[in-house]
């Protein structure tokens, strides 16, 4: 069967992260798309984008003419499609405290720094940059410790027990975006662990924020 896969993807969009490590463990090909959040006002605002995606984020999958966004959901089509390596548990309950792992990213941590929310804090609250970034790194290290007593639970040499799943595909681009707002993994030594063993695996290096297409020069190569 022919697979053609277009990943709409911006380099240090931690969703986006995700899904390009979903890929590249299934060794599958695929076309990025470069879709840049900040330049002339947002390409993700354009008539075109907003036609595959409604909602005006990244990423977007197109796949044989089938369009797909929201990472969890790309993810989870790209698992039953493609079942090597699998990265949901076939057990129901293990499948069920993987899904609140990636959920508790997903819903608790990741939308507090999305760019829209920093957009709208500092245009339309006028709050100023300093303010800003405190109140980020304060919610997103709440998050994180949350993060951390669910994993010293689920943990084995990854996020649950010894085997890969899909809730490393959602910590390590967590830890990307959570230090990249001030927050450092000093005080979660198991997050920091499963971050290190995954970051062995060629997969989530390829896929890294830093060696993107789009990754600008100052940054390439610094993963």
């Amino acid at each position: 069967m022919n697979q053609e896969f277009l990943l709409y993807t911006y380099f240090r969009s931690s969703t986006s992260y995700r899904v390009r490590i979903a890929l590249h463990l299934k060794g599958l090909k695929f076309t990025s798309k470069p879709v840049h959040l900040l330049e002339g006002g947002g390409q993700q605002h354009t008539p075109e984008y907003r036609s595959l995606n409604p909602a005006g984020e990244v990423p977007t999958l197109v796949h044989n003419g089938n369009i797909l966004s929201q990472s969890f959901a790309i993810i989870e089509y790209l698992d039953e499609l493609f079942p090597e390596p699998k990265l949901f548990p076939a057990a129901p309950y293990d499948k069920a405290r993987v899904r609140q792992i990636c959920e508790h990213i997903n819903c608790g941590i990741h939308p507090i720094a999305n760019l829209k929310v920093q957009q709208y804090l500092t245009t339309q609250l006028s709050v100023s940059e300093e303010v800003k970034n405190q109140w980020l790194k304060h919610w997103i290290q709440e998050g994180m410790i949350t993060l951390e007593n669910l994993l010293t639970k689920t943990a084995g040499e990854f996020a649950f027990g010894d085997t890969l799943t899909v809730a490393d595909l959602f910590v390590v681009p967590q830890v990307f975006s959570s230090k990249r707002f001030g927050v450092t993994l000093e005080n979660f030594k198991t997050i920091q662990k499963v971050y290190e063993r995954a970051m062995k695996l060629d997969a989530f290096n390829k896929a890294h924020p830093h060696v993107q297409q789009d990754t600008p020069p100052e940054l390439f190569g610094k993963v």
